[in-house]
């Protein structure tokens, strides 16, 4: 049930003999097929962009009122190319091993080959869209480091690469609409997948301003939705991002990959109480001029300026002086989590540790600085009302980023045929920990570079068939289901909002299935969250009416979902007693407190099948022929 369509041959021809291999459709064909593209950002516009470019009739849809809302416009350090600029000995190969490395030996050695091979194209197509990247005094493209790597090989634009990438792919999209290729649907959200005979053939929406469902039918659906990171209420993730497009993709029988795999990011503005609604990232290229530490004593009151250097701990430095500041993130965001711990926080809710740029502004200067980081500076400032360039900022960890989602092959084509997930919407390259500057990077693969090359490849199969009508029982019966659920949630009419059930769901989360997890924990949140669901359905209420503006009502089916998501999460966690990447397992460490990895038990992707009851598991086992699996260190 799990052909992952690897291609045989050397790691490094895979790609190119596969592209070789696989069925195409010609140009002139290429006008008969429909697609359809779910989620516009850097994914999912490119992908839609490069379908109409060659020739696709491709719909696209965003729950935003542009495409230019997607959150990638909310990505700030960069993006990993391994050009070799800098000439510090990067090549595809480190980039390849890095990526391997970082997310703890738990992905596809062929997938992260083909993301380092295509990384350098991507840089190309970008720059010759006009995308601003920094450029060095003569005129080259500059990099600098991020975590994970001993090499400088992320592209950035100050501290907004997201927005200047979605950007340049917004501009791709916005000429292939001009010229119908593209038929583009805002403020309409995705609420159900039609799948006929074991095909995906199309998906339900609901018009987000009239409340109007509707059926729209493709040759192959494509999903580019994001990640799920809003499951714990509070993260970096824009508060609309959720995870509903691919939680129904799941029910209707896409498998749901290695869930708990999720993203701590170590370099977030910590909450201010307990009623705030997100959270705000500041950049991990910071890492790179700024040093984190914490007084040496606990309780320590002073403010900043008046902890002498003898009583500060640079405890990134001192514990992992190869790597220093700039270790992975599942490393820094687990040794704030320590300090903190030990009663080291810093700042009025002592919920924080100093990132502290005075050396780097002493030996650089402030210009330089502010060139570099200006306006995360500014953010951080508008903010806290606190200015970086005087004292040193507050950071803690927060959720931020999902390495698992819908299981996909090769070809990025979920278990259901004609169904393919984009982005962070699959789980295929980042295994257990994602290194920084690397989710622009597969998006924009994902959607430029290996979609178009292999959807052709299922759509070879059907040339000559229509699109299924939407008179089909198919869609009469999902679109039913879709009706249903919005007269279940609108005839509730309970007592609590949405909020309060989102906001305690996320309590459960980041309590049990955190930065640290154990099995009472998981076995604690395995019976809160269902009684915690049975309580929503019981006693939320939504205000309004179905037929119109109810972003209530949008909450609440998003919600829904993230119930159910959250207990796969949970489940997953409990089933992998292994520590691995940004899963950690208080049961699974090395006496340093570093992860350890079970490799004789868990090198397999945990692919989650869709039960009333329980969810069935699948494993992908994974297969390392390039890389010697080995206790990760980066000291």
């Amino acid at each position: 049930m799990l052909e992952s369509r690897i291609p045989a041959g050397p790691l490094a021809d895979k790609w190119d003999n596969h592209k070789f291999s696989i069925d195409l459709v010609n140009p002139a064909n290429k006008r008969k097929f429909e697609i359809i593209v779910v989620g516009t950002g850097l994914a999912g516009a490119s992908a839609a962009a490069t379908l109409g470019e060659l020739g696709y009739k491709v719909k696209a849809f965003t729950f935003h009122d542009s495409p230019r809302r997607a959150h990638s416009i909310s990505a700030q350090g960069g993006i990993n190319a391994a050009k070799n600029y800098p000439n510090d000995g990067d090549s595809i190969f480190r980039l390849f091993y890095d990526t391997i490395k970082g997310g703890d030996y738990r992905s596809r050695e062929a997938n992260v080959y083909r993301l380092a091979q295509v990384s350098n194209e991507i840089i190309d197509q970008c720059a010759a869209q006009g995308v601003p990247f920094a450029r060095e005094y003569g005129g080259q493209l500059a990099n600098r480091s991020f975590g994970g790597a001993q090499v400088s090989r992320t592209f950035y634009a100050r501290g907004q690469t997201g927005q200047q990438l979605l950007l340049g792919a917004y501009q791709a999209l916005a000429r292939q609409i001009s010229l119908g290729k593209v038929e583009m649907h805002t403020r309409t959200e995705m609420l159900d997948v039609v799948v006929h005979e074991g095909k995906a053939v199309g998906i339900v929406t609901r018009n987000l301003l009239t409340g109007a469902i509707e059926s729209h039918s493709a040759h192959a659906v494509v999903l580019a939705t994001g990640g799920y990171g809003n499951v714990y209420y509070l993260s970096t993730n824009a508060m609309n991002s959720n995870v509903t497009a691919a939680w129904r993709a799941h029910r209707r029988g896409a498998f749901f990959a290695n869930p708990c795999f999720t993203q701590i990011h170590p370099t977030c503005i910590p909450s201010s109480d307990e009623f705030q609604s997100k959270l705000t990232l500041m950049s991990e290229s910071l890492r790179n001029d700024g040093r984190i530490w914490v007084p040496v004593k606990a309780g320590d009151d002073r403010p900043p300026g008046q902890i002498p250097e003898a009583e500060r701990d640079y405890y990134l430095e001192r514990k992992y002086p190869a790597f220093g500041n700039l270790v992975p993130r599942d490393v820094a965001s687990r040794n704030a989590k320590i300090q903190i711990d030990r009663e080291k926080g810093v700042g009025p809710l002592k919920n924080g540790v100093y990132l502290d740029f005075a050396d780097a502004i002493g030996r650089l200067g402030r210009d330089t600085i502010a060139e570099r980081y200006g306006n995360l500076f500014d953010i951080y400032h508008r903010i806290t009302d606190e200015n970086p360039y005087e004292v040193p900022m507050r950071i803690y960890p927060a959720v931020h980023y999902t390495m698992g989602g819908l299981w996909v092959d090769y070809n990025l084509m979920t278990n259901v045929p004609g169904l393919y997930a984009l982005g962070e919407a699959n789980f295929s390259d980042h295994g257990a920990n994602r290194l920084g500057a690397s989710a622009l990077m597969q998006g924009l693969a994902d959607g430029y570079f290996v979609l178009p090359y292999t959807i052709g490849d299922y759509l070879a199969e059907s040339l000559g068939d229509p699109p299924l009508p939407i008179d089909n029982p198919a869609f009469v019966e999902t679109r039913a289901e879709v009706e249903n659920r919005i007269a279940h949630l609108m005839g509730i009419n309970g007592s609590r909002t949405v909020d309060y059930f989102h906001r305690e769901l996320g309590k459960i989360m980041w309590d049990q299935c955190g930065m640290a997890r154990n099995q009472s924990g998981l076995e604690k949140a395995l019976s809160e969250i269902p009684a915690l669901k049975a309580e929503f359905y019981a006693d939320v209420r939504v205000p309004g009416r179905a037929d119109g503006l109810n972003q209530s009502l949008e909450k609440a089916g998003r919600v829904a979902d993230f119930f159910e998501l959250g207990e796969l999460m949970c489940r997953d966690a409990l089933h992998r007693s292994e520590s691995a990447g940004g899963h950690f397992r208080e049961e699974s460490q090395t006496p340093e407190g570093e992860a350890l990895r079970k490799d004789d038990e868990f090198s397999y992707v945990s692919a989650w099948e869709y039960s009333e009851s329980d969810a069935i598991l699948h494993k992908e086992e994974l297969e390392f022929e390039n890389v010697q699996l080995t206790q990760r260190s980066y000291k």
